[in-house]
């Protein structure tokens, strides 16, 4: 048999097939490694749209001991009962009762009674450590909204409403303005209309202008009499403000308010609650001091329990600063 004469031209028909699959793989292959870095970017756009920004975390993550937060000189000045109790019966009262709590790093509180010939005294200390659980929500703003509440449920008022004096001035202005653009045309027509008659009744308006005379004169008595008879009727008698109300305070933690309460009389006396809130960062502390009084006794002293009670709160300030 004749041999096949090899041409070095062209190439045998298995390697042209073996060429045309690496060929065909090769082409895949740049196909994949084409779409490999348009995933990655569309992965890391996801992955940077995803994140957001984390809000702080609070400036405390512990709390003080309450109960032995207060010195025992404060606890003898706040409760005066304790000068005539015995020995054991007084240690009792200034050790304090913890408040009950799931998790004393969250709140924690304390509680001191004491009973007096004239009435009791009674102090209230709660600390509470607010955490968000949102991580875009910082525990400090947290916090200010659970201070917030509970500055309006005393009764106060939380100035954070900024100033609007552009909406007063755009009414007055439009008032202003109607009420001189019917003035030109009322001054126009008059003149031709009150001429006429005035003419033929000479007599009757000279008696007519001294009777309106007297009218306009005693329109004109009465109307500066009745002003300043109206106006205290007007006006119930307003309270006069002692400077000892319901009131937001400063130099005390971030923000602080006081509210004082005084109870009706009755047979048993009075009682007067003061509550001293104040927060620093993410923790809010409450001082609730209350006299009672018994029998006819006079009213407790407002000034004196709210002194105490703020000079209690801006130590307790002080404790968290260290």
């Amino acid at each position: 048999m004749q041999r096949k004469r090899y041409s070095p031209g062209r190439a045998p028909g298995t390697l042209l097939g073996l060429g045309a699959g690496i060929a065909v793989t090769l082409g895949a292959l740049t196909g994949c490694s084409a779409a490999d870095p348009t995933e990655d970017v569309t992965l890391d756009a996801k992955a940077g749209a995803a994140a957001a920004p984390i809000a702080p975390p609070g400036r405390y993550r512990t709390l003080f001991e309450p109960c032995g937060a207060v010195t025992h000189a404060i606890l003898r000045e706040l409760l005066p009962g304790t000068a005539t109790m015995t020995e054991a019966d007084r240690a009792k009262v200034l050790r304090g009762t913890p408040a009950v709590t799931y998790d004393t790093d969250r709140r924690v509180g304390c509680a001191w009674n004491a009973d007096a010939e004239n009435g009791a005294h009674r102090l209230v200390l709660d600390v509470e450590r607010v955490v968000s659980y949102d991580p875009t929500v910082s525990d400090a703003t947290r916090a200010q909204e659970v201070y917030a509440r509970k500055q309006l449920a005393a009764g106060i008022v939380v100035p954070e409403t900024p100033e609007t004096p552009e909406t007063p001035e755009t009414p007055t202005a439009t008032a202003t303005a109607t009420s001189t653009t019917p003035a030109p045309p009322s001054t126009d027509t008059p003149p031709p209309s009150s001429a006429p008659p005035a003419t033929p009744t000479g007599p009757t308006t000279n008696a007519a202008t001294g009777t309106g005379a007297g009218a306009g004169a005693a329109t004109g008595t009465a109307s500066p009499s009745g002003a300043p008879a109206t106006d205290p009727s007007n006006t119930p008698s307003a309270p006069t403000a002692t400077g000892l109300e319901p009131r937001t305070l400063g130099g005390l933690g971030d923000i602080a308010f006081v509210d004082d309460t005084l109870g009706k009389p009755g047979g048993n006396g009075q009682q007067r609650v003061v509550s001293v809130v104040f927060r620093t960062s993410n923790v809010i502390v409450t001082v609730e001091y209350r006299q009672r009084t018994t029998g006819a006794a006079a009213a407790p002293d407002s000034k004196e329990l709210q002194d105490r009670a703020q000079n209690l709160a801006r130590l307790l300030a002080e404790r968290l600063e260290e």
